[in-house]
C-alpha cells in the first residue's frame, strides 16, 4: 500500500481513500457500506478499510442520508423536561437508538395538552420517526396520518393513528395502592387526582374507583405542581365530614404538596395521615417519612419505545407491550388511626 500524502488539514474523501488503496470510489462505497461481499475480495475489502484508517476518513452521513432518505432520527415528544421521569424514559431512548446508530431529539409540549407544533420547518424531512410519551388524546395531531411512524406511549391502546403502542400497567399499580391501604384498615380517602388532561389519569383514577368501591372516596384535581397539590389537599383535608386517613396521590409530586398541606394542618404521616404517590423518583426517598409508591421502570418504558420505533422502520409488524409496575412501601402508609 502506498503511504498517503497529507491533506493540509482539510477532511480526506472517499477518492482519497480509493487512491490510497489503489481502487475505485465504487468499490471504497461497496466496502465501508458493508455491502462487498460477493463483488469484492476480502483483500481488497482489508485494504480499503486500512487506508480509511491511516487517513482518518470518515463517510459524510448527511449526504449519504440524503440518498438513502433516511436521517436516522427520532423526535422524543414529552409534556415537560421538569419531571424527573421523562428525563429517564429519554436515557432509555437514546441508549437503544445509539445501539442502532439513531440520535434522539427530545421536545417538550408544556403539559402534555395539545397541540405539539412540529418543531421543525418539516418534521418529515428532518426526522425517520416519533415516540410520544404520556400525551393528551389531541396533542400529536400534527404527526398523526403523516409519513412518520408515531409511537405512543401511555396511552390508550386503541387509540388510532400510532404505528405501536407500549405501557405500563397504571391500572395495576393503582390496584397495588389501594390493596396495600385496604389491608392497613384505611376506608376513608382522598384521591389527590393530576389536572392533566390524559389517558394514564383516567386509567389510574378508573382502577381506583373499582377497587374501593363501598368506601368513603373523595376526588380532588390539582396541577402537577407542589403549591397547588399543598393547597388542594389543604382544603379538602380541613373541608366538613370525616377527615380522610388515607391520600392517594397520582404523582410523586402531588404527595410531596400532600405532605406540606398535613404539616400545615398539624397531622402527622403516617400516624394520622397515610400518603402515597406514583412514579418513584428521587423526590420519592427526600422527604421524610419516605413515600409508599408505585415504581415505573422509566428508562426500560424509554427503551421499549426506541425498540418500537426501529421496528416499525424494518417493517416488522407492530407487538403492543405492557410492561410492568411495582409497589413500593415505605414510611409514608400505616394503620388506620383508630376513631
Amino acid at each position: 500500500m502506498q503511504t498517503p500524502e497529507p491533506f493540509g488539514g482539510t477532511r480526506p474523501t472517499s477518492r482519497d481513500v480509493a487512491r490510497v488503496a489503489g481502487v475505485s470510489q465504487a468499490t471504497v462505497s461497496l466496502v465501508l457500506g458493508d455491502k462487498w461481499r460477493g463483488r469484492v475480495s476480502e483483500r481488497t475489502a482489508g485494504a480499503v478499510r486500512e487506508a480509511a484508517r491511516e487517513l482518518g476518513y470518515r463517510p459524510n452521513l448527511a449526504a449519504r442520508n440524503l440518498r438513502l432518505g433516511r436521517t436516522r432520527t427520532a423526535l422524543l415528544v414529552v409534556p415537560a423536561l421538569t419531571n424527573e421521569f421523562f428525563a429517564h424514559v429519554y436515557t432509555g431512548a437514546a441508549a437503544a437508538a445509539a445501539r442502532h446508530g439513531f440520535g434522539v431529539v427530545l421536545y417538550p409540549s408544556p403539559d402534555g395538552v395539545g397541540p405539539a407544533r412540529d418543531p421543525f420547518a418539516s418534521a418529515q424531512a428532518a426526522l425517520d420517526g416519533v415516540i410520544a410519551s404520556s400525551m393528551a388524546t389531541d396533542a400529536l395531531e400534527a404527526f398523526r396520518g403523516s409519513a412518520l411512524p408515531l409511537v405512543m406511549l401511555d396511552s390508550d391502546p386503541a387509540g388510532t393513528g400510532a404505528a405501536a403502542h407500549v405501557n405500563l400497567d397504571v391500572a395495576d399499580g393503582m390496584r397495588r395502592v389501594t390493596e396495600h391501604l385496604l389491608g392497613l384498615g384505611h376506608r376513608h380517602f382522598l384521591h389527590l387526582a393530576s389536572g392533566a388532561p390524559s389517558w394514564t389519569f383516567d386509567v389510574r383514577a378508573d382502577a381506583l374507583a373499582r377497587a374501593l368501591r363501598g368506601t368513603d372516596v373523595r376526588t380532588v384535581r390539582s396541577p402537577l405542581n407542589v403549591a397547588d397539590a399543598r393547597e388542594a389537599a389543604a382544603r379538602s383535608l380541613a373541608a366538613p365530614g370525616p377527615r380522610p386517613t388515607a391520600v392517594v396521590c397520582d404523582d410523586d409530586i402531588l404527595a410531596a404538596g400532600v405532605y406540606k398541606a398535613a404539616r400545615r394542618l398539624g397531622l402527622r404521616v403516617p400516624e394520622d395521615l397515610s400518603v402515597t404517590g406514583f412514579d418513584d423518583m428521587a423526590l420519592a426517598t427526600v422527604v421524610e417519612p419516605e413515600l409508599t409508591t408505585v415504581r415505573l421502570p422509566a428508562e426500560e418504558f424509554g427503551r421499549r419505545g426506541m425498540e418500537a420505533l426501529l421496528a416499525v422502520l424494518a417493517g416488522e409488524p407492530p407487538r403492543p407491550e405492557t410492561l410492568p409496575v411495582a409497589l413500593v412501601p415505605r414510611g409514608s402508609s400505616g394503620p388506620a388511626p383508630v376513631s
